[in-house]
């Protein structure tokens, strides 16, 4: 019984340190990112937020933290978190002069 209640602990003790990762909102509007610069820790979630009249395609070719979020309609929230360390080239792919770097620590 008192092996289960540590385990028990355990997982939720595990669970909330989850829980209490941060999020970076960056809002898309007038064909530009709210930020052109950020830093975030590993894992951390970085929620692209579509505040604009039309679609976007937020995406990264950064090696070891590529990602595509797809067609974004207005009004749409997405989310990546990224994993590798160092400097990361996010850009919409539908709108090429949004830009901006993500500057990712450990």
């Amino acid at each position: 019984m008192k092996l289960m209640t540590v385990a028990v602990l355990a997982a939720f003790a595990g669970g909330s340190v989850a829980a209490f990762a941060a999020d970076h909102t960056i809002s898309q509007k007038g064909r530009v990112f709210s930020e052109t610069e950020l830093t975030v820790k590993k894992g951390e979630n970085i929620v692209f937020v579509n505040d604009d009249n039309i679609a976007h395609n937020i995406m990264s070719t950064t090696a070891g933290n590529e990602f595509n979020l797809g067609s974004q309609a207005p009004g749409a929230s997405s989310s990546v978190a990224l994993s590798k360390a160092g400097e990361v080239a996010v850009v919409c792919a539908i709108h090429p002069r949004m830009k901006m770097t993500v500057t990712v620590s450990d």
